[in-house]
């Protein structure tokens, strides 16, 4: 057996360490999009659900990618078979590009592992031998774990079972943000105010993952101290269909957003802290000792009863006259001046009394 040259080692692992991806298959293979006119030589990797095209089987860096999670059909040009060579046409949701495969043999691996990872199925009437089958079934059990959602301890609720899927975060208010979970360390702002909260609280941390300037993908802003001073800078992170790239000198593919963060802190954990936004609670449930007290309202005023000063109506009731009010109720009435009208007031009652009887010759004696 051959030993793996040391070059290709170290390729291998930079490019593991770029795209945070397993490999699946590579192979030389050639490439164009509908419409140009020549193919491209490109040497691909199938990781994950996406095909990294580099320009040799020596360079770490890769110069294209296909997201097949984005693959509608894929066809093969049947007319070219008599030659040896086999082109498929890939429709992916905006845009459609061929591949064309120099070795038939190798053509049918490649459609094997395209459908499966695009559609998580592996596809029937495959001419592939039995350990190129077996593969299959790993690359197949592989993907389906990394599609299934991670799961996470749940103590709070006895009834909950012991894991439970993580739900998606809500949607940003701007309603450009996907569901994709955010770690603790997002804070939906702008790069002035990361850049604010940062120098004005260090203790809380030093690295913050933002919503980019353009709403659709991320930014990491951090601040570093050096030996001439602190210093801000600022790491974009763009949306893919199957993760986030962190666009460095060396493009860096990630799963998940947590992932973009941990690869800053693997870098620089020494230095590097995720900023959190502490917040104040109560510890205690305190009950008020006494029922709340409604305040006084305004003193009632007292007012004088009314005096009947003439003689009541025939088949009525003759209600006497109230009694005297007592001294601590005399707030608002003079009783002396009220005794006083009572009296004049029966005067001018007997007085109309008697011209009535006069009037109507009868006599009536009356002292006054």
């Amino acid at each position: 057996m051959a030993a793996i040259n040391p070059v290709s080692r170290v390729v291998m692992k930079r490019r593991e360490k770029i795209t945070a991806l397993p490999l699946y298959y590579s192979g030389y293979l050639l490439k164009k999009y509908i419409g140009q006119k020549d193919f491209k030589r490109f040497f691909g990797e199938l990781r994950g659900s996406t095909i990294f095209l580099y320009t040799d089987d020596t360079n770490d860096t890769y110069s294209e990618r296909v997201e097949l999670q984005s693959l509608v059909a894929m066809v093969a040009d049947t007319s070219r078979t008599k030659t040896g060579l086999t082109i498929f046409t890939l429709t992916l949701r905006h845009e459609e590009i061929q591949l064309k495969i120099d070795d038939p043999d190798a053509a049918e691996v490649w459609r094997g592992f395209i459908m499966t990872v695009a559609k998580l199925e592996i596809p029937s009437r495959l001419q592939l031998l039995p350990g190129q089958m077996l593969r299959l079934e790993e690359v197949l059990e592989q993907e389906r774990q990394r599609d299934t959602p991670p799961l996470q301890p749940v103590t709070s609720d006895p009834g909950c079972p012991k894991y439970c899927p993580c739900p998606p975060s809500p949607s940003f208010s701007t309603g450009t943000y996907d569901d994709t979970a955010v770690p603790p360390c997002f804070f939906p702002v702008s790069r002035q105010e990361a850049m604010r909260m940062l120098a004005h609280n260090p203790n809380k941390g030093n690295i913050i993952l933002r919503p980019a300037n353009d709403n659709v993908n991320y930014a990491i802003t951090m601040r570093q101290v050096f030996n001439s001073g602190p210093v801000m800078k600022h790491y974009k992170v763009r949306s893919e269909n199957s993760g986030f790239v962190i666009e460095l000198d060396e493009p860096v593919t990630v799963p998940s957003l947590k992932d973009a963060v941990d690869h800053f802190l693997k870098i620089a954990s020494c230095c590097l802290r995720p900023y959190t936004q502490s917040e104040a609670y109560n510890t205690r449930i305190e009950v008020p000792s006494d029922p709340p007290v409604s305040p006084p309202g305004p003193p009632l005023a007292r007012v004088a009863p009314m005096i009947r000063t003439g003689p009541a109506p025939s088949g009525t009731q003759s209600w006497p006259l109230p009694k005297k009010p007592l001294a601590e109720e005399n707030e608002y009435v003079d009783l002396d001046l009220l005794q006083e009208e009572a009296q004049t007031a029966q005067r001018r009652g007997k007085h109309r009394q008697a011209a009535v009887w006069e009037s109507k010759g009868l006599t009536q004696t009356t002292d006054f």
